[in-house]
């Protein structure tokens, strides 16, 4: 380990990694969803060019988290993130019986956002 591979730089790093993998599992599903027509809220314009904003908005917060290490960013990701909680837990554990979703995607779901909230967390908080 180098001097500026601190404990700080680590933390950042390996915030950036997990958000990133959460980036594309969640593009990966809006594709799946969109080829399947079940993308809600198409109503907002072409579903192509909400995979293409996405991955722009990923690779910003990306280099703003492994090569500017900015605390801001890893925490209003992390405030952002933690809104989808609500929905997550809705479709896990209260889904309607006409739900195009089963309770383990959501369930899923749950998981990696929780693991990307605690990297988030500790780089932005440096805990």
């Amino acid at each position: 380990m180098t001097d500026h591979d601190g404990p700080r730089t680590l933390k950042f790093r390996q915030a950036a990694f997990a958000y990133a993998h959460v980036a594309i599992l969640y593009e990966a599903a809006a594709y799946a969803m969109w080829r399947r027509n079940v993308l809600p809220g198409t109503t907002l314009g072409p579903a192509w060019l909400w995979l293409v904003l996405g991955a722009a908005v990923a690779g910003v917060v990306f280099y703003a988290l492994y090569f500017r290490q900015n605390v801001w960013v890893a925490r209003v990701v992390w405030a952002l993130h933690g809104l989808r909680l609500p929905t997550l837990v809705r479709g896990a554990f209260f889904a309607e019986a006409s739900a195009l979703m089963t309770p383990s995607f959501y369930l899923f779901a749950i998981v990696v956002v929780v693991v990307n909230l605690w990297m988030l967390a500790r780089a932005g908080w440096n805990l």
